[in-house]
């Protein structure tokens, strides 16, 4: 059973997500705020962490950004803020996906186990499940990326985004693929989810952000992983 973290200080929708949730066989802790989360995700490692935005004392985007330095599963925003600034921040910081409350509680066990489904290794993953490009190499099975001698720390929605561009190297791959396949709904045309995750990528793998040579914007399309960029 996957171990779901919620944190939520609002206790009558925090135990009634948390028990529509392990009715559906998720493991559930609760949490009325983010005093030692940290902590307690050492401790436990769990598998997916649903955070509020708006929590009393360190709010949901600072602890995001927190728990980023040593979290690499799935992080989902919860939020009644429903502003494209308040998304594109929290994806900026990290957040795999957000749900705008109040929310459908079978909307939110989609988004949960699109999530999960992404990060669960496969035990018949082989060694040719890696892709290698100059000095970037990519291993499916271990979700680790390394740029020359460096480990390259990424979310698990930052990872599958950049294996999928590299599966599909000088290859267009298409903004509605990307959030068909994984961000889990249909482009609407304005929304800014795919383009975020992509900025940060170029950030870590350390393209040029303002005239990116190995991850390429094509405008009204979607993104073109450049093969011969990474010597």
């Amino acid at each position: 059973m996957a171990t779901v973290f919620l944190v939520e200080d609002d206790m009558r929708l925090s135990q009634l997500t948390a028990d529509f949730l392990r009715n559906h066989d998720l493991t559930v802790r609760q949490f009325a705020d983010g005093s030692n989360l940290l902590s307690h995700i050492r401790e436990e490692r769990p598998d997916i962490l649903l955070l509020d935005v708006m929590l009393p004392g360190e709010d949901g985007f600072s602890l995001c950004r927190t728990v980023r330095r040593e979290y690499d599963g799935p992080v989902l925003f919860l939020t009644a803020r429903d502003t494209n600034f308040d998304q594109v921040l929290g994806l900026e910081l990290g957040a795999d996906d957000y749900v705008i409350k109040p929310v459908e509680p079978r909307v939110l066990l989609a988004r949960i186990n699109a999530l999960l489904r992404r990060v669960q290794k496969d035990p018949a993953a082989k060694n040719h499940d890696q892709l290698q490009f100059g000095k970037l190499q990519i291993d499916r099975a271990s979700r680790k990326v390394m740029l020359g001698q460096e480990a390259i720390q990424l979310t698990s929605h930052e990872f599958d985004l950049l294996w999928m561009l590299a599966e599909n190297a000088s290859e267009l791959v298409e903004r509605e693929k990307i959030y068909t396949e994984l961000i889990g709904r249909e482009y609407d045309g304005l929304d800014r989810s795919a383009d975020v995750r992509i900025s940060r990528l170029r950030k870590k793998l350390n393209d040029n952000q303002k005239n990116p040579q190995r991850i390429k914007t094509i405008w009204g399309k979607g993104f073109f992983f450049v093969a011969d960029a990474w010597e």
